[in-house]
């Protein structure tokens, strides 16, 4: 069905049910069932009801930053699901539905605003801000909020609300099956797919079923409606519970959420709005996108998108623990540490880690040690002995990996096997050869190294010190021996040969050394580096390069990660007033664009996920650099 009026009850004209079904009215589902509560558990009279015209709901577009659903989903900090139109990758739906992300990406409900008089479905338009969500129709509208990060509560005024199974057919190993619970008299719809059941208890108004312990393929649907208004709550739950009681009126929901979000967007920008008029809906991408520990996930954890890319992976989370550093220092050093929670024997870390898997097949490039140098300087406390000593340890069996098992015998420098290791999966840097040394690769390693050594200075292992110490200029001294060729870097094959150059960007990326590098090293990679600067930012391959794609990847897009690396190193190596260009250009960028998995070079268009968390954690990060540089500026 792709949105068209479905008159409730009138299964004959309903295209989800199969021409030998239609008609039948006995058995299992067939006969509707109706639910009628005509009194809300709050009542008229409980101090939770607020008072005034809007009640209780509260005003139909409260204040906050407005956001598109179609880009980002909406969804409350800790909840596994939100509510999208996007129900697979690159895939939209005409509805809004309930997708959770426990087993993976799954569109588990859809909900269509309908007539309350004749069921046909009402045309609505969406409206987000970070606590409601509302389906406004001519007639009146429904409005959706978290009471918690399980469970959503359903306001409607004239409009109803019609809720059914994403998907049409029931097996006995997919899909979702729908019954009325006996016990307390909700609905159940319970998914294969995630695990989990999702039980809807009707408040106040009519609930009317359809599909009921149906099998197969069949409509399983309940109407949410109301001769004046109706309300409803919507949990995901693991097995049983007991029957659901409201915590507040819809409004005071509302409010709560408004003011949990408040809290956090306060601890994580900084600056007036003016300064940076995009931060508080960065802020927004990065609390929508947090869930609480599940399944492998044993901390909180800020997931890449609650769209399709629904994972940690083991360098994005770098970035986000540097924003939420300052502001809310303990979330940030789970990010940090999230994925050292399942490093293996070899010291690799996973690919990505996720509700239902965590992968080895990749690995992902080693910038753990630049970012814990960033995350102590901008934590507001140091970190405890013990924490030092847990990543001291964790970090140096990771830095162990690539020099042992990701070194070749009688070779100086590690390489990637592929090029997801590098997390710039299809850079041209490995058009010649998938398994590569690369720049980029010792770069990271040598500032690794570094970190090691201060780390080891700070829990008094001397010894250990100097050895990391040496480890990193014996690396840096092989990296410009061996890779730098005719005034740039190159990349090798651990098998022997020649070196091959590209024009992508990551060639560039050994800038992220900073005052390490020769300044003469320094100085010509920043010249480079300026030339892949376009007017929103470095392109990730040149854009004179044959290879150069508009939405090719790593092979043009500008990109959040590359962004912050190369402008950090830039800083560090003296050319402020690149960094500061670099910066800037990407600030505006996503002002206009918004936080999108990656942005035309050429053009400045959000490409692919539009609600990638790292890319709103670059934004925050950045903003608040410049605004730190300003305010010392002005203290002097």
């Amino acid at each position: 069905m792709n949105g068209e009026a479905l008159p409730v009850g009138q299964r004959g004209d309903t295209p989800d049910v199969p021409p030998e079904d239609r008609g039948r009215r006995s058995g299992p589902g067939r006969e509707p069932v109706v639910a009628e509560r005509t009194e809300s558990p709050l009542t008229a009279d409980s101090p939770d009801t607020p008072a005034g015209p809007d009640s209780p709901a509260g005003p139909a577009f409260p204040a906050g930053p407005a956001f598109p659903v179609q880009e980002i989903p909406f969804s409350h900090h800790g909840s596994w699901f939100g509510i999208s139109p996007v129900v697979a990758p690159h895939r939209q739906a005409e509805d809004l539905h309930l997708v959770s992300h426990q087993g993976g990406m799954h569109a588990v409900l859809r909900l269509t605003p309908v007539h309350p008089g004749t069921g046909g479905v009402a045309r609505s338009t969406w409206h987000a801000t970070p606590a409601r969500l509302t389906w406004q129709g001519e007639t009146g509208q429904v409005q959706l909020a978290y009471e918690s990060c399980d469970t959503v509560r359903l306001l409607g005024r004239g409009l109803g609300l019609l809720i059914r199974a994403a998907a049409a057919e029931l097996t006995p190993f997919s899909g979702t099956y729908f019954y009325r619970d006996p016990v307390d008299g909700s609905f159940h719809f319970t998914s294969y797919e995630t695990g989990r059941r999702y039980r809807i208890t009707l408040l106040k108004g009519v609930a009317a079923a359809e599909g009921a312990e149906a099998l197969g393929t069949a409509v399983r649907s309940v109407v949410l409606s109301g001769a004046d208004e109706w309300e409803a709550a919507v949990e995901e739950i693991e097995s049983a519970r007991r029957p659901y009681l409201p915590d507040g009126a819809f409004a005071a929901v509302a409010a709560r959420g408004e003011e949990a979000f408040r809290t956090f967007a306060e601890a994580v920008t900084a600056g007036p709005a003016d300064v940076a008029p995009a931060a508080e809906l960065a802020a927004y991408v990065l609390w929508s996108a947090t869930v609480r520990p599940a399944g492998f996930v044993r901390r909180p954890a800020v997931l890449m998108s609650k769209h399709w890319m629904d994972k940690v992976w083991s360098w994005d989370h770098c970035f986000n623990a540097l924003a939420l550093a300052p502001g809310l220092p303990d979330l940030a050093w789970h990010q940090f540490r999230l994925p050292f929670d399942h490093q293996d024997d070899s010291g690799a870390l996973p690919d990505s880690v996720t509700h239902s898997e965590v992968l080895y097949n990749f690995v992902k490039p080693p910038v753990h040690g630049w970012a814990l140098r960033r995350l102590r300087e901008r934590l507001p406390r140091p970190p405890t002995a013990q924490h030092l000593t847990e990543v001291y340890g964790s970090l140096a069996r990771w830095t162990d990996f690539w020099l042992t098992a990701r070194t070749a015998p009688g070779r100086r420098l590690p390489h990637y096997q592929h090029g997801n290791d590098s997390g710039w999966d299809n850079a041209t840097t490995f058009r010649t050869g998938r398994v590569a040394v690369t720049a980029d690769l010792t770069a990271f390693l040598v500032l690794q190294s570094a970190e090691l050594s201060e780390l080891a200075r700070a829990l008094g292992k001397r010894e250990e010190a100097e050895r990391w110490l040496r480890a990193a200029d014996s690396l840096q001294e092989a990296l410009v021996e061996l890779l730098w060729s005719g005034g740039r870097f190159r990349s090798g094959s651990p098998y022997g040969g020649g070196l091959s150059a590209s024009r992508s960007l990551l060639d560039l990326m050994p800038i992220v050394l900073g005052e390490r590098l020769p300044r003469e090293i320094g100085e010509r990679l920043a010249e480079r580096i300026a030339s892949h600067l376009t007017p929103y930012g470095l392109a990730t391959e040149h854009p004179d390069s044959p290879h150069y794609r508009a939405d090719g990847y790593w092979r043009g897009p500008i990109w959040a990660p590359s962004t912050v690396l190369i402008e950090d190193g830039l800083r560090r190596a003296g050319h402020t007033d690149l960094a500061d260009d670099i910066s800037r250009r990407f600030l505006s960028l996503c002002e206009k664009s918004g936080f999108a998995e990656n942005f035309d070079a050429l053009t400045g268009e959000g490409l692919r996920d539009r609600a990638y968390t790292w890319t709103a954690s670059a934004y925050l990060l950045l903003a608040d650099d410049r605004a730190r540089r300003e305010a010392e500026q002005t203290r002097r």
